[in-house]
């Protein structure tokens, strides 16, 4: 009992100290990535990306009612749900540890002593506070994502496992094997990760009940974990559902029954044979099915939380991704199958050649009143093949990236070796270790990372790297030394958990190798599994932290392995608190120390302010298309639940080649009205319309719109070419389009302002810009060709030039969105001066919120890259307002752009655009600031260089050549600049700069 208590009470401190640390440290409204479209959907109970969080959503909307009616604080108290759920986390741990820990220690019946105490409390709280400041877990406690959620069911089938174990003997205990089943068909609604704790759990299970463990027994084990895993990812999630369409689909087509009807039999004939396994497992007294078939309807209970996205996607909410409202779609879904395929064990290279396509079973989509074939899946077949396929993307950019790994060049073709090689030194050393690292060792800093040298590395204050010891810091360079992600452990916790491992491993085999099989399975088997390619949008270190939690009971048994080796010293009680608190300041205290500067979110609105002035660049009822997971998601939150600025019609041309995103946009949406697409459902339904081809028919001059649209749309014959000896397909006869503009319904719906009226094109002619249109592209020809000026159309800045589908001679920079104007083009205009000046200056003098980045305590990644854009909207603006001939007001903005953008640089991109504002500084007159700010830009740019001139030079080779070019160009342009505007001193001072890193780095460069 007192054992209990003190378990219990200490275990609860610890969960006290996770939610205060994560609570003060939160974001405190929306973040980047997905955290918007989770939050947006939760509160209004909408459906998610695929495979969808429907219990995660369902319970992040119990924490959004803590808001009490005030939307502005939804955000915090949903982040708060993933603080407490990580904070249980660490509870979870705790009890974990101390389990297996007791387990070592005492024996059964023995009393526990005083030293035996302290050292298992010591142990649990050195692992699960350790866990608690660790990077990656910490990053993803702040944050509406589902990876808290997910970790702490995963915290709680593992110690659910160990508290079977623990009772196994007892009459009732395989209730803890059906608690962990339940909890596990939960966790399908939350993430899948839970589902690799399984051959643990196996494993855990048959080392209770085997008296003699054999080798023979343990590889069957392995593979008997591992197929119930199969049969639980596979057969329940997938399978159950592949089976009820197939079922509806005959139900539907062949007996012509109503849509579900086959899905409902289905529901009727697999509850009936599990009722009756059931019963016979029971008549019969078999044990082993009876648990089997009892877990396995708890399971399917757990992942009845579904039912969620059938339901509300049946109610056409705004954020209805994928539509999974009938039997086939929703298999679709759980699939994944909008995110394709990759190969595992046997596949092509990069370079390897496609020669034919083989089809496989039909795809089907719901109709008016059957089933129809939507088209057939399809594979390519490769001219040759490899085992263990990694390096298998086409991408140009990730075909340079892995010739530049693993040095073949274009004409030859990788071996198993090779693949295996880019496996261990990228999937693995570099996405894998270096996240392992960043948790336990350190980090130079948390630049998104891919293997250069000082983007996102590990690092201690005493690992030498290429040949400079980076303890030594007046030889590292700002974009280290200054920021707060630069963590420095020395190793220690490291060293703890190797430590407490090699002592577990020592005492306890069976249970060591349970830990490291979930150590595993959580990490490097996702290696495996995810088969990941180069150049990744976000580092991805969250997905691996499961292995990260196995790890931290590790380091809670250091303290035991400590403590063992003190007692040859000292008494076992002063041994086990020496253990205790050597291992409590060596992990979690320096964790804790090194890493809160750079977890604490809790003054950054970045996100939030962004998506503001992403919506508030556009005019009332606009259109605005967008492109990327954080120029969407969070103007999703904005709209769907602060309610700013919903008028505004969101286009992610991401998802605009599905016909379901096409249907939602031709519904109304909040205050907007559906958009002004004519073509029928039947005209871009799955499998029709998804590629039309180029087809040069020599066509003089331009075509209307309509006239293409009428083309492509057509269902006669003439209008089609033939691809298949059995298939025609439309196609674009032309790239030369043009709009006829009406003059008058451009200035009544106040496109143009009056006073621009004779700069109105009577024609906007513009070429297409790429070999074939898409559905999405076709339905962006609709709305522009129906669309008559009436609704504002807008493109994100962030969009990639190539969506804009030729048209970039017609969009004016407005703030952060480019509005289409049908304004004759200037032919000596370049992209940078277009520019409506008078809308950009009131937006972002009037309008704009610039999300704290002065004053925030810590930028993560996505927000300190962020500066860039806010630099580009106030460079945009001072330049136009001078063009406009506005000096008063473009000195009040620049004025202004000091007032509200931070003086430190997160990189050369914040640099430079920082620099460019000292030359709008120059031109204004106020030469004190500009100088003032070339100089801390010339500072930055030395120290930087000569850091890699460090490197270069004990390499023998050019290092970060990209920014040194791109450096000493820039160090070259002050000094012209600083000559220019007669800074004497300055120019000097800068050309001297300039040509001493010029001698370092002459030879390097005249090498390349």
């Amino acid at each position: 009992m007192k054992y209990n208590k003190i378990n219990n009470l200490i275990g609860w401190i610890c969960f006290l100290v996770a939610t205060v640390t994560y609570t003060l440290t939160l974001e405190p409204s929306v973040s980047f990535w997905d955290c918007g479209e989770f939050i947006a959907s939760a509160f209004k109970m909408q459906v998610v990306h695929q495979p969808g969080a429907p219990l995660f959503l369902m319970i992040e909307r119990f924490f959004s009612l803590l808001a009490f009616g005030d939307v502005t604080k939804v955000a915090y108290f949903m982040n708060l749900g993933s603080a407490i759920a990580s904070a249980a986390t660490i509870l979870f741990l705790f009890w974990t540890i101390t389990a297996l820990a007791k387990k070592m220690l005492v024996k059964a019946g023995e009393e526990i002593n005083t030293s035996k105490m302290i050292s298992i409390m010591g142990a649990g709280a050195v692992g699960a506070l350790a866990y608690t400041f660790s990077d990656s877990f910490w990053f993803s406690a702040v944050e509406a994502e589902v990876y808290a959620l997910s970790s702490l069911f995963t915290a709680i089938v593992f110690w659910g496992i160990l508290k079977w174990e623990a009772h196994a003997d007892e009459p009732q205990a395989d209730r803890w094997l059906l608690f962990i089943a339940y909890i596990m068909g939960l966790s399908i609604g939350i993430h899948l990760l839970n589902l690799l704790t399984i051959p643990a759990i196996a494993f855990v299970y048959y080392f209770r009940k085997t008296v003699k463990p054999t080798t023979a027994g343990i590889f069957k084990t392995f593979i008997v974990g591992v197929l119930i895993l199969a049969v639980v990812q596979y057969g329940i999630i997938q399978y159950l559902i592949s089976f009820g369409a197939y079922f509806d689909l005959f139900f539907v087509n062949t007996l012509g029954m109503g849509f579900g009807t086959g899905v409902l039999f289905f529901a009727l004939v697999l509850i009936t044979a599990l009722v009756l396994g059931i019963r016979h497992s029971i008549k019969h007294r078999k044990h082993v099915l009876n648990l089997a078939l009892l877990s396995t309807v708890l399971i399917i209970f757990g992942y009845a939380s579904y039912a969620m996205i059938v339901i509300r996607a049946k109610a056409d909410p705004n954020l209805n991704n994928s539509d999974p409202d009938n039997a086939f779609a929703l298999l679709g879904y759980l699939n994944r199958e909008q995110y394709g395929d990759r190969p595992l064990l046997f596949g092509p290279n990069y370079n390897s050649q496609r020669v034919a396509v083989k089809e496989g079973k039909n795809l089907y989509r719901k109709g008016e009143d059957k089933y129809e074939i939507a088209g057939k899946k399809t594979d390519y077949e490769y001219d040759r093949k490899t085992p263990f396929p990694r390096m298998y993307s086409d991408d140009p950019r990730h075909v340079e990236y892995y010739r530049d790994m693993t040095g073949l060049d274009e004409t030859q073709f990788p071996t198993l070796f090779d693949n295996i090689g880019f496996l261990f030194k990228y999937q693995i050393g570099n996405m894998y270790m270096r996240y392992f690292m960043w948790n336990f060792v350190g980090r130079q800093n948390d630049d998104q990372g891919q293997g250069s040298l000082y983007e996102g590395q590990w690092l201690s204050g005493i690992k030498p790297v290429d040949g400079i010891l980076l303890g030594n810091q007046s030889n590292l360079p700002p974009s280290i030394v200054e920021s707060k992600a630069y963590n420095r452990f020395f190793f220690l916790p490291l060293i703890i958990g190797i430590l407490g491992a090699v002592w577990h491993f020592k005492r306890n085999q069976k249970d060591a190798g349970i830990v490291a099989l979930l150590f595993f399975f959580t990490g490097l088997a996702i290696v495996l599994y995810l088969n990941q390619k180069p150049l990744e949008p976000r580092e991805r270190d969250y997905a691996y932290a499961g292995s990260f939690y196995a790890f931290a009971i590790w380091i809670g048994f250091g303290v035991l392995a400590i403590r063992e080796w003190l007692e040859k010293k000292v008494t076992p009680k002063n041994a086990a608190i020496g253990a205790t608190v050597v291992s409590m300041f060596a992990a979690p205290i320096i964790m804790a120390a090194q890493g809160w500067d750079d977890h604490d979110r809790s003054t950054k609105m970045v996100a939030h302010d962004i998506a503001v002035d992403y919506l508030e660049s556009c005019a009332p009822n606009a259109i605005l298309f967008t492109y990327g997971d954080n120029d969407t998601y969070p103007l999703w939150y904005a709209q769907e639940v602060e309610g700013i600025r919903p008028d505004i019609r969101l286009v992610n041309l991401s998802l605009f080649d599905t016909d379901w995103y096409i249907n939602g946009m031709k519904r109304k949406m909040n205050e907007s009205e559906p958009l002004p697409i004519t073509m029928k459902e039947s005209q871009y339904v799955q499998g029709v319309r998804d590629v039309m081809y180029y087809q040069d028919y020599k066509i003089a001059g331009s075509v209307e719109l309509k006239s293409i649209l009428e083309v492509l749309l057509s269902d006669n014959d003439e209008d089609k070419v033939q691809v298949t000896e059995t298939t025609k397909e439309n196609f674009i006869p032309t790239k030369n389009f043009h709009i006829t503009v009406n003059k008058e319904d451009v200035l009544k719906t106040g496109t143009v302002n009056p006073a621009d009226a004779d700069k109105i094109a009577p024609i906007m002619q513009w070429t297409f810009n790429k070999g074939y249109v898409t559905k999405g592209t076709l339905a962006m020809f609709d709305i522009l060709a129906h669309n008559n000026w009436k609704r504002p159309i807008y493109f994100a800045s962030t969009v990639p030039s190539d969506q804009y589908n030729g048209l970039d001679s017609y969009l004016y920079n407005e703030g952060l969105a480019l509005r289409l104007m049908p304004l004759t083009p200037d032919t000596a205009a370049n992209r940078a001066e277009l520019i409506n000046a008078p809308v950009l200056y009131n937006n972002v003098m009037n309008k704009f919120k610039w999300g704290n980045i002065k004053d925030a305590k810590y930028l993560d990644p996505q927000s300190a890259d962020d500066i860039s854009i806010f630099s580009n909207v106030w460079n945009n603006t001072v330049t136009g307002m001078l063009k406009e001939g506005k000096v008063g007001e473009a000195k009040k903005a620049a004025n202004k752009y000091l007032e509200v953008m931070p003086t430190k640089f997160y990189g050369m991109r914040s640099m430079m655009g920082t620099y460019f504002m000292a030359e709008n500084f120059y031109t204004l007159g106020e030469t004190a600031k500009a100088n003032a700010i070339v100089t801390r830009c010339a500072d930055y740019i030395q120290k930087e260089l000569i850091y890699l001139a460090d490197v270069s030079d004990s390499k023998n080779r050019l290092v970060g050549m990209q920014n040194v070019r791109l450096g000493m160009s820039f160090l070259n342009q002050m000094a012209n600049t600083a000559s220019q505007y007669k800074q004497m001193p300055l120019a000097d001072k800068l050309n001297n700069q300039f040509r001493a890193l010029e001698t370092r780095f002459g030879p390097y460069l005249a090498q390349e």
